[in-house]
Parts: structure tokens; C-alpha cells; sequence
């Protein structure tokens, strides 16, 4: 899904926090099965703190 969705991904958060990356340092993920009478989903968090560009 990050494969696919990852550049889409980083364009949304460059628009709601400015430029800047979602580090991978200080991260959480979080996998919680969510039922639904069409078939069980997965709903999948990405919690990772953002850092903006500096420039030196």
C-alpha cells in the first residue's frame, strides 16, 4: 500500500504541514481488525513524527 500510495502520501502531508518528512526515527504502527458485515477490514495506522526541511 506505501508502495502504491507513498508518493500521493507525502503530497498530502506536504500539504496539511508544509515541506517536510514523516520520520521513521520516532514511528509507531498500529493493525486493528475493524469487523463489517461485508468481510472484516484492517485498519492500519502510521503514526511517525514530521520534521521540516531546515535550511541551513
Amino acid at each position: 500500500m506505501v508502495q502504491v500510495y507513498g508518493a500521493a502520501l507525502k503530497e498530502l502531508v506536504t500539504e496539511e504541514f508544509g515541506d517536510g518528512i514523516v520520520s521513521a526515527i520516532d514511528f509507531e504502527i498500529d493493525l486493528e481488525r475493524v469487523a463489517d458485515p461485508k468481510g472484516d477490514r484492517a485498519r492500519i495506522v502510521l503514526n511517525g513524527k514530521f520534521l521540516p526541511y531546515r535550511v541551513w
